[in-house]
């Protein structure tokens, strides 16, 4: 594999991930159920009506 071809399998792995981690959040946010995330150093549990809405790009 060249450059190129490395730099666009990385750029659909990225958009996979990105989707993923958009379709995870808008779940716990429907199901009513808090995430995890990492803020300031530390973990920090958001319920869900304080979980942001992320834009999402297919």
């Amino acid at each position: 594999m060249n450059n190129h071809q490395l730099s666009e399998l990385h750029q659909k792995i990225n958009k996979g991930v990105q989707k993923a981690i958009a379709d995870a959040i808008e779940k716990h946010q429907k199901l009513g159920e808090s995430i995890a995330v990492w803020q300031d150093g530390e973990v920090v549990i958001l319920p869900p009506e304080k979980i942001p809405t992320l834009l999402r790009k297919n």
